[in-house]
């Protein structure tokens, strides 16, 4: 007897598939002399190799600590490190745990904030549910809400963020459909977004808890905060969190990753949300799989409590600063002489969102990319693919996705390999002006 020929996959398998970073990825692979001004990786210069060992050394030098770090965690995580966690949010937040209503057990300790965000959906989302995305949004969280099914629309933006004003009209749109009571979710990266590198500005944080709360007619709106970068700030302190206005923390759910400010290699994120979301996301993660490396946990929770930590982050925004002034100098003296040409000055995170004129489109097949990538030997993400496509409307219905930006990125380069790929892709720009 022979088998069928075709497997029968999942939707969510049908939804999740052609994701860009894939591509992305293996492009990086074929062309191996490629500068990559695309690949949203930290400076492998900057890790903390002696704080991380000093760490493992201090853990291992007892052996009851060091059994302890090898044994099964639990799902919500290590409570000594989700002691200390609930200290560093009061000391980012500048407010006492009791203001901003939150303990230990709204604490959950994930694989990156990455899995906690996609924990996020699963418990929430169900096919066709709505989830309001700025635009542009981080395409890697796009394709998690594809893969759930879920429909997603997109919000209009300025350089003070997603914009209050569109963000009423499209509730009012969705309500005078009768589609209010599929919006679930808003979802916001609030310091220096990946990809444009702007911040949500300090009164929309508040203005958009209150819209939340205002619309949450049918079933409660959600707020899910993605907060990869707020420590990676260049040019003041660090901004209050939008769920610093939800003291009940009935609204907001907070997320935030070590990644980007510690180590990618530990993979440790964490979230705080409500009781009722924390124990459905602790069942999920508990059937996924039985709680984050708990190796992981335990060293940096010796970092944080010997102040490594926090040595180690002030090192990494000198170090991201002078690249960060790095590219924007290259930007000016490389593309400012190309007319319609423009890029936004980000005070913090890894990215630098650049604008060409409408003619030149920058998607995968475009010219612009082809000539970048086999002629001039430069990468960058096309702008495009930070736009929400709603699998709830037909092509001819979607809003014009703006194809003509790139999104580069200062964090793997040293400052010479910034100024080459910058040169190389003013070239290929100035080849089809």
């Amino acid at each position: 007897m022979s088998l069928p020929s075709q497997i029968s996959f999942s939707k969510k398998r049908t939804w999740s598939h052609d994701l860009p970073i894939s591509f992305l990825m293996q492009q990086g692979v074929e062309n191996p002399g490629v500068l990559s001004l695309a690949a949203g990786l930290v400076d492998q210069g900057s890790l903390p190799v002696d704080s991380s060992r000093k760490a493992l050394e201090a853990l291992f030098a007892d052996p009851k600590t060091g059994r302890e770090a090898l044994q099964y965690g639990t799902t919500t995580g290590s409570l000594a490190l989700r002691t200390l966690l609930l200290s560093h949010l009061s000391n980012l937040e500048q407010k006492s745990a009791e203001e901003l209503g939150i303990t230990v057990d709204n604490i959950i300790v994930t694989t990156g904030s990455q899995q906690y965000l996609s924990l996020a959906g699963e418990v929430l989302l169900d096919p066709g549910d709505i989830c309001l995305v700025a635009a542009p949004t981080y395409f890697v969280f796009l394709g998690v809400l594809q893969g759930l099914g879920a429909r997603i629309i997109s919000v209009e933006t300025d350089e003070f963020g997603m914009r209050m004003d569109a963000l009423e009209s499209t509730l009012e749109m969705l309500e005078s459909q009768g589609e209010l009571a599929k919006v679930k979710m808003i979802y916001l990266v609030s310091d220096y977004e990946n990809p444009s590198g702007l911040s949500l500005s300090i009164d929309r944080r508040q203005q958009v808890v209150e819209i939340a709360r205002k619309w949450s007619r049918m079933q409660r709106i959600l707020i899910l905060e993605d907060l990869a970068y707020r420590e990676l700030c260049y040019d003041g302190p660090v901004a209050p969190s939008i769920r610093s206005f939800d003291p009940t923390g009935e609204t907001v759910i907070l997320t935030q990753t070590f990644s980007k400010s510690f180590s990618p290699g530990l993979r440790v994120g964490f979230g705080v949300a409500s009781p009722e979301i924390c124990a459905a996301i602790r069942d999920k993660k508990g059937n996924d799989d039985f709680g984050s490396t708990n190796l992981s946990q335990h060293i940096l929770a010796r970092v944080l409590d010997d102040k490594l930590y926090y040595e180690h982050v002030e090192q990494l925004r000198s170090v991201y600063r002078e690249k960060r002034d790095c590219m924007l100098d290259a930007a000016d003296a490389c593309f400012s002489d190309i007319p319609g040409v423009h890029w936004v000055h980000p005070n913090g995170g890894l990215y630098v969102w650049m604008t060409l004129p409408e003619s030149i489109e920058t998607g995968f097949q475009s010219p612009l990319f082809q000539r970048a990538v086999h002629e001039d030997k430069v990468m960058y993400v096309p702008g495009e693919l930070f736009y929400a496509f709603d699998q709830g409307i037909s092509a001819e219905e979607q809003p014009a996705i703006q194809k003509n930006h790139m999104r580069l990125t200062f964090g793997v380069q040293n400052p010479e390999g910034i100024r080459e790929g910058m040169k190389r892709l003013s070239n290929a720009v100035k080849s089809l002006s």
